[in-house]
């Protein structure tokens, strides 16, 4: 693609550039005329510097500059960058950084992306390729721990979830509300998952990267920037379990008749029957378990993990609803006493009214984790067989 056509495409898709930086005086003349030649739609942030940057920014009068008067971090300079470029009449923001890492060169890769891309509600991230040798520890660490947590928190299998070189559809992102307190780089995670639950497409496209130990600089530091990607990924996880889920699902209730739901998004005709088998294995495991007051939580936590079937995990994990404790309480004891060789004689009716659990809490925890154990087993096989003799008979008939 010639730098006319770059440049075309991007007004017809109403798309500039926004580059936050801070302290980058090394790398951020290059980065700038390497943009320049491809499109004048950029606007530069300034967090803050205090180097030479307003000087070197000052050789570029035509370019939209917002300069701030101190130094918040690269997630407010984002935000601050997207409001700006909305209020232009720009739909989409390509983001890049100056820290010399990200090559102005890859940027059309995001805008053919964008053009062969039937849905425009497209969130494009650079891969950077973190098995490459030249990348820095720092970075290839950061990049699995975030990888592995938005996994856990949203079921998206991303290579790279911290590249910061994206294309953002800012015009659909404008009505999400961000959190005041992703000051920093854990705001490039925030948009990531909330654009997903919006109903925001994500995509990778390749990119190159150099890690130059003179020239970069980075603002990046592993043991704090870590522990604030980890406390915000643990946020959303709780908000996917108890809000996104349970949400998803009413909508999907909404656009369906009651049996087309209850066999698409209860029975899941399209999860294999090892999965649902393991679904009800999980729900039997953890409702029998000696977990009380913190089984729904885990079983959904587990299900989300583990990408199995939420909504049958759920009702499994509900054979420990309230008229069902004593008989769980009486077979656990009987199990226990039967794995400890020793005797106790409770019936269904004395441990409805007086059983002491403290007295036989040795007892009780090794039988009912054996029970779990057991009705997990006996209760997934059985499903895995009714799964699969009824899937054999959808695929027959």
């Amino acid at each position: 693609m010639s730098e006319g056509t770059i440049q075309s495409k991007m007004k017809q898709l109403k798309c500039c550039v926004i580059i936050p930086t801070y302290n980058n005086h090394k790398t951020l003349r290059r980065v700038i005329d390497g943009i320049l030649e491809l499109t004048a739609d950029l606007i530069v942030v300034s967090d803050g510097s205090t180097d030479s940057t307003s000087a070197i920014l000052n050789e570029y009068p035509n370019i939209e500059q917002i300069h701030k008067p101190g130094n918040t971090g690269k997630g407010t300079a984002l935000k601050i960058g997207f409001k700006h470029a909305i209020s232009l009449g720009y739909e989409y923001a390509i983001t890049l950084d100056t820290d010399g890492q990200h090559f102005p060169k890859d940027i059309p890769n995001f805008i053919d992306a964008l053009l062969v891309s039937e849905n425009k509600n497209i969130l494009i991230i650079g891969d950077r390729n973190m098995n490459e040798a030249d990348v820095f520890a720092k970075s290839a660490k950061g990049n699995r721990v975030s990888t592995f947590w938005m996994y856990a928190a949203t079921g998206l299998r991303l290579n790279d979830s911290q590249s910061g070189f994206r294309l953002y559809p800012i015009k659909e992102m404008d009505g999400i509300r961000f959190m005041k307190s992703t000051k920093k780089f854990e705001f490039e995670i925030e948009a990531i998952v909330k654009s997903f639950w919006n109903g925001t497409e994500m995509k990778h496209v390749p990119i190159n990267v150099l890690y130059d130990p003179e020239e970069r600089v980075s603002h990046f530091r592993p043991f704090m920037d870590i522990s604030r990607m980890v406390v915000l990924y643990t946020w959303f996880l709780l908000v996917r379990l108890f809000y996104i889920t349970p949400r998803n699902l009413y909508r999907r209730f909404k656009k369906k008749r009651i049996k087309r739901f209850l066999v698409e998004d209860v029975l899941r005709n399209q999860d294999s029957p090892k999965k649902k088998a393991l679904s009800i294995a999980l729900g039997i495991f953890i409702g029998l378990s000696p977990l009380w007051g913190f089984q729904t939580v885990i079983v959904l936590f587990l299900a989300v993990l583990f990408r199995l079937n939420i909504v049958i995990a759920f009702a499994f994990s509900n054979i420990s609803f309230p008229p069902f404790i004593p008989f769980i309480l009486f077979f656990s004891i009987q199990v226990g006493n039967l794995m400890l060789g020793t005797e106790a004689n409770y019936s269904i009716e004395t441990i409805s009214e007086n059983f002491e659990i403290t007295q036989h809490l040795k007892t009780y925890l090794i039988g009912s984790i054996t029970l779990s154990t057991l009705g997990a087993l006996v209760f997934g096989l059985l499903g895995y067989l009714v799964f699969s003799i009824a899937n054999k008979k959808t695929a027959n008939g």
